[in-house]
């Protein structure tokens, strides 16, 4: 009994991790070993059963591969009905190099769902007709809800500029030690490109359309364009990095071309640091991370006339654009729980991976989902949205929340459920990769 009810809550965590594939980051073109094993493919396939609140009760099914056909790439792909008269199947593919050109590779992600209950902090509530949706100072309650569908498909092209640890080698080998690196790096020696990680310039053609079937409106929101972006690795171990920084400067365009709602465009910047605290009598490893993100829609005040004279502004649909709340910035809040022209954040975390791992000498855990290390972190929160992008602003009345999270290396993957309190309530997030990891 013991077992079968622990079997099935790790089935089930490790399965909603696959719930937001769609945002799964990209692992910089690694091929990884366990120290004193030769290379081998990682293929998994579980059902799981979990509770979600887009969701409800609901059953999925997972299977995936890291490392074959090529040894740094993984694809993934899900299946998940649930009681609230959700469907969705998702799918990706990581770090695929082209044959042609051996220093490109390619991100894809496709989601397709829809949702019986689906919220959208979007204006249209008529009991907040004089309050902005998503504002730094908006009612946790303004939003508009109802049926509703939100599918995307994208992909990414990666360019790997031939220099820093890139320059004689493309694609790297990390040794673990039961899922601590041991041997190789990707980066953290140097802050000099020319010297130490990977950079990258990068090109993802994207759509997305989210739809919800309100009693108040019908509120569709589709967006298509181009991310360009400056991104460098310069950690030792991007599953889990314990020194080192990265660094994303991006440039999103919708031009308002084929189904888009309206042009716009925005630009942000993230960087994060890593400091290791080595080892200690009780943990393997103790790393403290710090993260800073910045966004402005730089098209917020223009606008088109239509022929009724009704204005549109070139603003990104609440999903997208300068928000905070959900998988990866303020864990607390709803999914784009603030939205606006502008956004800062601010996070800290500490890593501990205790030396104690529970599930190391149960024989079915490691056979299904071979669990490497877990790990223990406590982390702090803060920001806000604003109307401007002004550092005033942006610093006053900030938005915050305090939570702790449980992670874990298994099939490869680093995965966590973490959970935080703020002013409003509490939340919990359960995906795939730490956060910080753009």
């Amino acid at each position: 009994m013991k077992k079968s009810l622990i079997f099935t809550v790790f089935t089930a965590f490790f399965g909603i991790f696959f719930l937001c594939l769609s945002y799964c980051p990209g692992y910089c073109q690694s091929i990884v070993v366990e120290k004193g094993k030769s290379f081998e493919p990682k293929t998994f396939y579980l059902p799981y059963a979990f509770h979600y609140d887009s969701f409800g009760a609901s059953l999925g099914f997972v299977a995936g591969i890291n490392g074959k056909p090529q040894k740094q790439m993984s694809l993934i792909a899900t299946i998940i009905a649930g009681s609230n008269d959700a469907l969705a199947v998702y799918a990706i593919a990581r770090d695929v190099q082209m044959p042609f050109a051996e220093r490109i590779f390619v991100d894809a992600d496709l989601a397709l769902s829809k949702f019986g209950d689906f919220n959208s902090y979007a204006n249209g509530n008529p009991a907040f007709s004089n309050e902005q949706a998503g504002s730094n100072d908006s009612s946790a309650r303004n939003y508009i809800d109802g049926r509703g569908s939100d599918n995307l498909a994208r992909v990414k092209f990666r360019y790997l500029l031939p220099i820093g640890n890139a320059q004689n080698e493309i694609i790297n080998t990390l040794v673990l030690e039961k899922g601590i690196l041991s041997e190789g790096k990707v980066g953290g020696d140097s802050w000099n490109p020319l010297e130490s990680g990977k950079t990258y310039l990068e090109a993802k053609p994207f759509w997305r359309t989210q739809t919800v079937h309100s009693e108040y409106r019908l509120s569709e929101r589709v967006t298509d364009g181009v991310e360009f972006s400056f991104f460098r690795e310069n950690t030792d171990f991007p599953k889990n990095p314990s020194k080192g920084s990265t660094l994303r400067a991006r440039y999103t365009q919708d031009w308002g071309w084929f189904a888009s709602s309206n042009p716009y465009n925005v630009v942000d910047i993230e960087w994060s640091k890593y400091f290791s605290f080595g080892r200690s009598n009780k943990f393997r490893q103790r790393v403290l991370a710090f993260d800073f993100w910045t966004a402005n829609v730089l098209s917020w005040d223009d606008y088109n006339t239509r022929n009724n004279g009704q204005k549109v502004y070139h603003r990104p649909p609440p999903y997208a654009g300068a928000m905070l709340g959900g998988l990866w910035r303020m864990r607390a809040y709803p999914t784009s729980r603030f939205n606006d022209q502008a956004a800062i954040y601010y996070a800290m975390e500490y890593r501990l991976i205790p030396e104690w791992n529970p599930f190391a000498k149960i024989e079915w855990v490691q056979k299904h989902i071979e669990i490497a290390w877990w790990q223990w972190v406590p982390f702090v929160e803060a920001g806000r949205v604003a109307q401007n992008w002004n550092v005033d602003t942006l610093h006053s009345k900030m938005q915050w929340d305090a939570g702790f999270g449980i992670r874990a290396m298994a099939k490869g993957m680093t995965v966590r459920i973490d959970t935080a309190v703020s002013p409003e309530g509490w939340g919990i997030n359960m995906m795939i990769g730490h956060p910080f990891q753009f």
